[in-house]
């Protein structure tokens, strides 16, 4: 018989799932950064930390202005 710790834990596991599922995905590698556009290997989105906060940081914005209409 399960304890209340064993059914708390499946229930994290449960929603951390979907919430993983609705995590909406980045865009592939497209062999520039996707913020500076600098060339870049393929297998990478962004050149530095920098690029990707800022990217990330307008995706954000980006999506609260279309929730807001």
């Amino acid at each position: 018989m399960a304890d209340d710790a064993d059914l708390t834990q499946a229930r994290i596991e449960r929603e951390m799932d979907g919430l993983l599922r609705r995590r909406p995905s980045a865009p592939p590698p497209c062999g520039a950064c996707l913020w500076c556009e600098a060339p870049l290997p393929a297998q990478r989105r962004w050149c530095d930390a920098d690029c990707r906060d800022a990217w990330q940081r307008f995706e954000e914005r980006a999506h609260a202005r279309q929730a807001r209409r």
